[in-house]
């Protein structure tokens, strides 16, 4: 686990200060209607680090949780579109700190426990790393860097 966590650590790091550079005109763009704006992908990754920290702390001590959320409900529903840009940065910043600091504690017994997030049950090792593929495969869009590819 502490190559994943390192690595997150990494993402925070660079990513927080290039999300920061961004101006709130390119946060507000929307490239179609059924599109989310660049402002409403970074709350879902917000949703998406909120879920996390869920599935790793439950699967601890539930037996394969099964623990899925409907992400544009919670886009929708948590008004991100009119969010201010710099308060999801500081909010994406700090879950991820967060996420961090329980991956550090979470026990190597721990890590192979297992959730489920609608299909097959994985390790909370192979979460964690997941979690970093999902955030580079978002921040990349956001940014408009080349795109990576992640299996949705």
């Amino acid at each position: 686990m502490k190559p994943t966590i390192e690595y997150l650590e990494k993402i925070i790091r660079i990513y927080s200060r290039r999300l920061e550079a961004v101006t709130d005109e390119t946060y507000d763009w929307r490239p179609s209607p059924e599109k989310w704006r660049k402002k409403e992908i970074l709350g879902h990754l917000v949703d998406s680090a909120q879920n996390n920290i869920r599935r790793f702390i439950v699967a601890q001590y539930e037996e394969t949780p099964n623990i899925t959320y409907a992400q544009d409900s919670w886009v929708t529903c948590t008004g991100y579109a009119t969010y201010p840009a710099r308060e999801l940065i500081a909010l994406w910043t700090l879950l991820n700190k967060h996420i961090v600091i329980i991956l550090t504690h979470m026990s190597p017994e721990a890590t192979q426990r297992k959730c489920a997030m609608g299909g097959q049950p994985q390790t909370l090792e192979w979460v964690a790393a997941d979690y970093c593929n999902h955030l580079l495969h978002h921040l990349h869009q956001v940014l408009d860097l080349d795109p990576i590819a992640y299996p949705s």
